[in-house]
């Protein structure tokens, strides 16, 4: 979803945004075998891989989201995900569920602009490169439009530019495709918001399917209390790595955001609702601003 304040600018703002994601897609898409993650993924144990200015931004971004995260977030948990049936397996190879790699084990050259992995770690991207997505495609967005606009990819939203009166005001729930689902209404001026849950993307439609979201230090779906996990933040990257975390971290979830100050809404398995560091309460429709 694209809105701007001015719907002049609307459909330049929508050709932008369309354009950077396409771009994203074909870069970063662990769901097409001809993206160049996937190319880069087969070159596992061989020899440093030179790849697109796009692709080595977007790697080095999860790279460092896993280090900001002491590898709560982690991009080697791809091989994690095919094991589980999230991912669909490539060139029929087949991965065991065990803990995965490490972030540390993927070395990047910068003047060569090159990636080298280990055989058998397979990269994604998942956690990181939509909500970079929908920060570039915002400021492309705003560049076009010349005037406020919000940019949303399934869940993840960016804002650019000055907002309308009163702010964004964005639904908040476990499911962005069911505005019918419990949540909250709120505003927001400036930044990003994500949601990560373990609610969707799932194996299978079962119950007891598993869930997307990677435990790395066990290499399973994760099994803490939380349900779902919203964050505002400085850009919906930062709010998706959050979000993310929070969920893998279970327990420490709540003093991890609140030692870092991002405002956060928490939502356990049954449905009672936690908020952090300046998430409002029902009623309140503004995010503080850090």
């Amino acid at each position: 979803m694209v809105a701007a304040c001015d719907q002049a600018g609307l459909a330049g703002a929508l050709a932008h945004v369309k354009r950077t994601v396409a771009a994203v897609d074909v870069a970063c898409s662990s769901f097409r075998d001809d993206s160049e993650l996937s190319r880069l993924n087969a070159s596992a144990g061989g020899r440093p891989v030179v790849v697109s200015s796009l692709l080595f931004s977007a790697v080095h971004e999860a790279l460092r989201a896993a280090h900001d995260t002491d590898g709560a977030v982690d991009p080697t948990v791809g091989g994690a995900l095919i094991a589980h049936g999230i991912n669909p397996p490539v060139g029929g190879q087949r991965y065991v569920i065990r803990a995965v790699s490490g972030f540390g084990v993927v070395k990047l050259d910068d003047d060569a602009r090159s990636v080298w992995l280990p055989a058998g770690v397979r990269l994604d991207l998942g956690a990181t490169a939509k909500a970079l997505a929908a920060d570039q495609a915002a400021a492309a967005a705003q560049r076009a439009a010349g005037c406020g606009v919000l940019v949303a990819l399934c869940g993840d939203i960016a804002v650019a530019g000055d907002p309308p009166e009163g702010g964004w005001s964005i639904r908040v729930t476990d499911d962005h495709r069911l505005a019918d689902r419990p949540g909250q209404t709120i505003s927001i001026q400036r930044g990003g918001i994500a949601t990560s849950s373990v609610t969707v993307r799932r194996a299978g439609h079962d119950p007891g399917a598993a869930s997307h979201l990677i435990d790395p230090a066990s290499g399973a779906p994760v099994s803490g209390p939380w349900r779902t996990v919203s964050v505002h933040a400085d850009n919906c990257l930062a709010a998706n790595v959050a979000s993310t975390a929070a969920i893998v971290l279970g327990e420490r979830a709540s003093e991890w955001l609140l030692s870092r100050r991002l405002a956060a809404r928490l939502v356990t398995l049954d449905g009672h609702v936690v908020r952090v560091a300046g998430w409002p309460s029902e009623g309140e429709e503004l995010v503080s601003e850090s």
